[in-house]
């Protein structure tokens, strides 16, 4: 485990040296990954602002934060199930979700089913070609008992208050206009089975212990391709929502929040229109975007139009497309991570949470001639690399993105307001505890020196070009 888990304030930050008014406490890292997420010399009071002074205020008071994290797909599930000891898997998961001991990750998202990032393509009720199961006497979270609800139950021991967001890529093939798992849509005389198949997959994983707190209703609906997807147009998920899957989980009693969309930030007209339905709006608690196309400044288009609904950003990824370590820092500390959270992101999810070192495995289908062919993102990366013939873990650039939020900012934290500086990009909470944390990026070519004010409280930094800094105090 890295050294900063034990330098600097022992055991946590929020519990040591961040509870002297008069200290800060330093985290950094540098574009030149001389420094990953180290701790630094904690930081005293000063006596003068600098010229660029980031101003903090409390009293103004955003949205609540419910977590940080990544998806446990099937495949990083197996990656950690096949390819490491136990002692090294719980060590790892020790150090992703452990609030004291690791970066404290408290937020996760699962594909019901499989994903492109799935061993196989499957449902939890698959049929054979041309066959029906409207009484869902077959379903079954069989194929997810050999890894995957194993590491869950791993994950819930080390944080039993962590966020489980659940999301299919494609409803059963036999429910859909294509009748497999690729492709296709959701037949109108499938809706009630299907709204009936969410509440058995989540009271199924709640039987283990798993308990999903938020389903999105359809992962990029969008998108078609090769492997589980499943195209659904607006008004079909509003019709969805607002006659079947709404009045089936408040009959069973399920108060799994229902999220609407799940894809990227060029249409946020799709989750608007399905809110201006009253009846649907009563059912939904917000809406979910990914990064592919458009500009994060889409969520704030939904905040507008409706603010009492929730955002939240539940996936991105990095990939061997993008191999330099400085440029993946400054776009996922700054569009992903700050950007996100500045435009009422209650969250922040990237893909998947672990993968081995040929960025997979992923889906493996039929070809033309029977032979197995990999569908999917061949080039994804995850936050760790989890090594096949050892069980070594190497740490991507997104681990320590997401350590500079998920290790401070902990649940039921509230943005508060800051200026925002040319050069400077950041964002502030404040944790029910009272702690404060802040999150700079230098997205300059130079280094900056800037103050903090709190109040009558001041501290001076100086941040290296490209570099991240989180500080924390009290």
């Amino acid at each position: 485990m890295k050294s900063w888990i034990y330098a600097g304030c022992l055991a946590s930050v929020l519990a040591g040296c961040a509870q002297k008014s008069d200290h800060a406490a330093v985290y950094l890292t540098t574009a030149d990954e001389k420094q990953l997420f180290q701790s630094q010399p904690a930081l005293t009071l000063s006596k003068d602002t600098a010229q660029i002074n980031l101003r903090i205020d409390t009293s103004l008071q955003y949205q609540e934060i419910e977590g940080f994290g990544a998806a446990v797909t099937g495949s990083s599930a197996y990656v950690m199930q096949q390819y490491m000891t136990a002692p090294k898997r719980k060590a790892l998961l020790e150090e992703l979700f452990n609030p004291e001991k690791g970066i404290g990750i408290n937020y996760i998202r699962l594909s019901i089913g499989a994903s492109d990032f799935s061993l196989s393509p499957y449902s939890y009720d698959d049929m054979p070609a041309g066959e029906r199961d409207d009484s869902l006497t077959h379903f079954s979270l069989a194929k997810d008992t050999a890894a995957l609800i194993p590491v869950l139950k791993e994950v819930v021991a080390i944080n039993p208050g962590i966020h489980i967001m659940v999301t299919p890529w494609s409803a059963p093939g036999w429910m859909k206009t294509s009748d497999k798992l690729e492709g296709g849509s959701l037949r109108p005389d499938a809706y009630a089975p299907y709204a009936v198949y969410f509440a058995k997959y989540i009271q199924a994983m709640g039987a283990y212990g798993i308990k999903a707190t938020s389903l999105s209703v359809q992962n990029e609906p969008q998108y078609e391709a090769a492997y589980p997807t499943m195209k659904m147009t607006a008004p079909e998920q509003l019709v969805f929502i607002r006659d079947h899957l709404g009045p089936v989980l408040q009959q069973k009693g399920i108060n799994t929040e229902v999220l609407l969309f799940d894809h990227n930030w060029n249409s946020p007209e799709y989750p608007i229109s399905i809110l201006d339905d009253s009846v649907a709006g009563k059912y939904v608690t917000g809406a979910a975007f990914h990064c592919y196309e458009g500009a994060v400044g889409a969520m704030s288009q939904v905040h507008a139009a409706y603010p009492k609904k929730g955002l939240y950003f539940t996936e991105c990824s990095g990939g061997s497309w993008a191999p330099d370590f400085a440029g993946n820092l400054k776009y996922m500390v700054g569009n992903l991570m700050i950007g996100t959270v500045n435009n009422w992101s209650k969250n922040v999810l990237l893909w998947n949470m672990a993968l081995d070192e040929k960025n997979g495995p992923t889906t493996n289908q039929p070809g033309p001639a029977g032979e197995k062919v990999n569908r999917g993102c061949m080039t994804c990366r995850g936050v760790v690399t989890v090594r096949s013939d050892s069980g070594t873990v190497i740490r991507n650039v997104e681990y320590y993105a997401l350590a500079h939020f998920s290790k401070f900012v902990r649940p039921g934290a509230k943005r508060i307001g800051s200026v925002h500086p040319d050069g400077l990009e950041n964002v502030a909470f404040l944790n029910k505890d009272r702690s404060r944390v802040l999150v700079v990026l230098n997205t300059g070519d130079k280094g900056k020196v800037f103050s903090v004010q709190d109040g009558s409280r001041v501290y001076q930094y100086e941040l290296k070009a490209g570099a991240v800094v989180t500080l924390v105090w009290k």
